[in-house]
Parts: C-alpha cells; structure tokens; sequence
C-alpha cells in the first residue's frame, strides 16, 4: 500500500467531516420531525380527550388565533378547517369586502383572477413554516 501524502490524507479527513456532518445533520432532522409529531399528537390528545372544557375551548382559541399565521400553504391550511377562518369577496366590485367562507373541507376555496387558491403570504413551495 502506497503511503498517502499529507495533503491526501487531510483530503480523506475533510471527505469523512462532511459524510459524519450530513449523518448528524440528518439524525437532528428526524428528532425535529419526531418531536413535532409528538406535540401534535398531544395537542389534538387535549382538544379531543382532555375533560376539562374550559381548557378545551382556550387550547381551540389560541389554535384559531395562530395557525392561520403560522401555515401560509393552502394545502397545510386545508388540514385545519376548524381553526382556519375563510373569507371571501363578496361585493363583486374588487373593492375587498368581504366575509367569512364555509370552513367545510368539501366547500372549494376562493381563488384568484387567475385560477390559483389564495392565501395570507407567499408560498414558496417549501413548507408552511420554517420552524
């Protein structure tokens, strides 16, 4: 086996660096993830199991007062009919009066002049929040 000269050999350790960086990278977004899913599962736990109405009705509040600016992709919003309050135009004169829509999920959205669903932000294709 040729002797490898110092220059390769710190090539070598670099490339290893990289490879255990992108294995830890990787491990911390699957306990991201894994931590997620955890907390919702508790919280839709609580709105739909916890006995304690009070604690219920607040917890079913605050979700309706963030999540509609907390999810900007309507596909994400869409999951979420019972906490996201819809508006639509409806003075026809694109003056923006509006009211609340249906937040049934089998009612189709608003959507713009050109065919597209609306939301509240721009949706940049890469996920609801960047959290």
């Amino acid at each position: 086996m040729a002797k490898l000269s110092i220059e390769e050999r710190i090539a070598q350790l670099e490339a290893r660096k990289r490879a255990l960086k992108a294995r830890l990278t990787k491990h911390d977004r699957a306990k991201d993830t894994r931590r997620k899913v955890l907390l919702g599962a508790l919280v839709l736990q609580q709105l739909e199991g916890n006995r304690d109405a009070e604690f219920r009705q607040r917890l079913a509040s605050w979700l309706k007062g963030e999540l509609p600016g907390f999810l900007t992709r309507e596909e994400d919003r869409n999951l979420f009919p019972e906490f996201i309050t819809r508006t639509v135009n409806t003075s026809g004169d694109g003056s923006g009066g509006s009211a609340p829509a249906s937040s049934d999920p089998e009612t189709p959205s608003a959507s713009d002049e050109n065919g597209r669903e609306g939301s509240s932000g721009s949706d940049d294709g890469h996920g609801s929040h960047s959290n």
